[in-house]
């Protein structure tokens, strides 16, 4: 983290104000590590009839077979009542399951309990999600993930960078950039504002602010390559070579087992052997959970027999080995940028009391409502248009 002293920095929750709860599911079946298997449920779903297809389901309060919802915005499901739905799955899309664990969806408003329709409103190619995670003293990890994918992540909240789903209208606190330029005697545009913040930000979720120019810039051509390693939807991370993970010994068709041989620095999935990984690739932990663990969890639990999330791949994906050594290489990465983030100290501080007398803070009401993004017709239950 920073290195710091107490101050009056301000709170992420007033420099990016609007904010959304994490979708809430409900139930674990509409995602999997791999979308053969969501389609695979769906149909055993749709096989099903009157009690059996409700068993199946996995009914909760807030969603049943004969809940009537509107179809998410930007996707294509049915909206009929799913006790007499027929068809073809929704075409599964990827999320970010867990931290730095991307997944697989089926995006049908019927099988989710919360979906928070706002976030699937302002998705695009420019936006980028600021997801919190948990604070775990014992065990330090990134307080901030950044995603370009919906994020399921629970509890923290979900903070999107823009309030449109092109990118038009940054959510930061009105005036604050153009402060900041005054400040900094720059532009700063929001991608900038984002990449300070992932650089800069403290276990508390305050973010200090700086009107030193050099400062400023390598803080965010840190964060900025944070936000590339989190973000991983451009030029793929490689380690240089000889730091690069292989496989040196073939991972199994169906691996139960996992744990790391430090002296090594080797990763064994059974008989399988991953190498070389680095010691903070192993330990890096986020929400309180050590990552790689739980992504081959994820990857290898069996589900409970007779329920549809025990529709699962029959053997090891070829393409979750992939997504292992990118993994590794990320971790890896990160985990070196962590001494650089220590020592960014804070000088000249653009304080909270000052934002409050420039007039950005407090922040207007309305800047913590999402804006109205309804560019088209939204389907409702049974083919009605939503009226919102």
């Amino acid at each position: 983290m920073p290195s710091v002293t107490p101050d009056d920095a301000p709170p992420l929750a007033d420099l990016m104000p609007w904010s959304v709860a994490p979708p809430r599911l409900g139930r674990g079946w509409p995602t999997a590590p791999d979308p053969a298997s969501l389609k695979a449920r769906w149909d055993a779903l749709m096989k099903a009839e009157g009690p059996d297809r409700e068993a199946l389901f996995e009914p909760t309060r807030s969603r049943t077979p004969h809940s009537a919802v509107g179809r998410l915005p930007g996707q294509t499901s049915g909206t009929e009542r799913l006790a007499r739905a027929c068809g073809p799955c929704p075409e599964p899309v990827r999320v970010l399951h867990a931290p730095f664990d991307e997944q697989w969806l089926i995006p049908d408003h019927r099988l989710v309990d919360a979906a928070r329709p706002e976030l699937w409103r302002v998705a695009g190619a420019h936006q980028v999600f600021l997801v919190e995670t948990p604070e775990t003293p014992e065990a330090p990890g990134p307080r901030l993930l950044a995603t370009s994918l919906l994020p399921l992540l629970r509890p923290g909240r979900v903070r999107p960078l823009y309030r449109r789903p092109d990118g038009t209208e940054p959510n930061l606190a009105p005036g604050l950039l153009e402060h900041l330029g005054d400040r900094l005697g720059l532009s700063p545009a929001p991608a900038d504002f984002l990449a300070w913040t992932l650089a800069a930000v403290r276990p508390d979720l305050t973010v200090p602010l700086t009107e030193d120019p050099g400062l400023w810039a390598r803080g965010v051509e840190l964060g900025g390559r944070v936000l590339w390693l989190m973000r991983r939807d451009g030029d793929r991370p490689k380690l240089p070579g000889g730091r690069r993970p292989y496989v040196r010994a073939p991972l199994p068709a169906r691996p139960l087992t996992i744990h790391y041989d430090r002296d090594e620095e080797t990763l064994h999935l059974d008989e399988g052997r991953v190498s070389p990984v680095p010691p903070q690739a192993w330990d890096f932990e986020a929400a309180g959970v050590r990552v790689l663990e739980e992504w081959f969890t994820a990857r290898t639990a069996e589900g409970e027999p007779g329920t549809l999330a025990a529709i699962r791949p029959a053997a090891w994906q070829q393409a979750w080995t992939s997504e292992l050594l990118e993994l590794i290489t990320v971790l890896t990465l990160l985990a070196e940028l962590g001494p650089q983030r220590a020592e960014l100290t804070m000088t000249a501080p653009v304080t909270a009391a000052e934002l409050r007398r420039a007039g950005v803070f407090p922040v207007p009401e309305p800047a913590r409502r999402p804006a109205t993004v309804l560019d088209h017709h939204e389907e409702g239950p049974e083919g009605q248009f939503a009226l919102i």
